[in-house]
């Protein structure tokens, strides 16, 4: 389980200042965690650095879409 407590998250830098449809993420621990701006105290979900590589491989490869 990754303490998300005492996380930095960031919010891309092209987000409004009125919320939206805005992510934040955080490298908590050695992974990358997301969760949605609105609702900071809800849940995040978490990958691995392998998980992460691995998803954007797919994407470039063009195999999720």
């Amino acid at each position: 389980m990754i303490d998300l407590a005492c996380t930095t998250w960031r919010k891309s830098s092209r987000s409004g200042p009125n919320g939206g449809q805005c992510v934040e993420l955080a490298w908590p621990g050695g992974r990358l965690a997301v969760r949605d701006s609105k609702n900071p105290d809800g849940p995040a979900l978490a990958w691995t650095p392998a998980a992460v590589g691995a998803f954007f491989a797919a994407v470039r490869s063009g195999r999720l879409g």
